[in-house]
């Protein structure tokens, strides 16, 4: 068995049969994997989504969900509303296919349109101009179900092509409170020689949780380290720094001025395996 370790900065994947891709496919190649979730959502503005809910559709021609987690929300919501209005009649307009499946769980809407087709923003938007009927005399508006970090194609588009929205932020996400806790509990029984390595997958994640990772393991530097510094890093224990996809490894290298020694260029298992096998330093792969 290899001395290899790899931590992946994120919560593990709930599978039906509870066995996450990635620690599955990194065990396969020797690797001693642990996930680890690093940021937590908190449900907020649960009033006037409440007040959204018992009000009824009258004012809108549709909803526009992203997530899952904007689904549990609107959930959430209709469960604690005494009167909830009648949302049956009218499109709810989604994100992709998992969004499709968890919104298809949920008592109350019954026009799911959307999935796998309309797999981005930009798609969905597009998808929405054609979908929806067409009155001169109105302007159609859709309520938008948002968390606190959303990119603005989708309701650029849509405003060009004539549609209104109306954003109700219904989360946001933070850093995990506990996560200096559960990284201490995670490493302090390996060996503080042990190759290890560190997988971020997204630039949010990685801005907060560097400062916390700096505590226990020394990161590779693109710049010098101040001599102090440099001391108290070289007591820690080392690790190579790999990413999902382009973008997180740009925000490492250019912002957190981090060296990357691995990256995925597709968001799945089987690439990430493929970039750290095949990166240096030889230590770090296994045999």
């Amino acid at each position: 068995m290899s001395n290899n370790h790899i931590l992946f900065l994120r919560s593990p994947s709930d599978t039906n049969d509870h066995c996450d891709p990635y620690e599955s496919k990194f065990r396969e190649h020797g690797f001693r994997p642990v996930s680890l979730p690093v940021l937590e959502t908190a449900f907020v503005d649960v009033d006037d989504l409440r007040e959204c809910i018992a009000g009824g559709p009258k004012r809108y021609a549709g909803v526009i969900i992203t997530s899952a987690r904007s689904c549990e929300a609107w959930a959430n919501g209709l469960v604690s509303t005494e009167s909830p209005g009648d949302w049956s009649s009218i499109p709810f307009y989604v994100v992709g296919a998992a969004t499709h499946k968890v919104l298809s769980s949920i008592p109350g809407p019954r026009i799911i349109r959307g999935g796998a087709q309309t797999g981005t923003s930009e798609r969905l938007a597009r998808f929405i101009l054609d979908d929806l009927p067409r009155d001169t005399r109105t302007k159609p508006i859709l309520l938008y179900l948002t968390g606190d970090k959303n990119r603005d194609t989708l309701p650029n588009i849509l405003a060009e092509g004539g549609v209104e929205i109306q954003p109700l932020k219904v989360y946001e996400t933070r850093g995990s409170s506990t996560f200096a806790e559960d990284l201490k509990g995670a490493i302090e029984h390996i060996h503080p020689e042990a190759p290890h390595w560190i997988v971020f997958f997204a630039p949010s994640a990685a801005e907060f949780v560097t400062p916390i990772l700096r505590c226990f393991f020394s990161l590779p530097s693109l710049v010098p380290l101040a001599p102090e510094e440099a001391i108290s890093q070289a007591k820690l224990r080392k690790a190579e720094l790999a990413t999902i996809g382009p973008t997180t490894r740009d925000f490492l290298l250019n912002t957190l001025s981090l060296r990357v020694a691995a990256t995925a260029l597709k968001p799945n298992s089987e690439s990430l395996v493929d970039a750290i096998l095949s990166s240096g330093p030889s230590e770090h792969k296994t045999r």
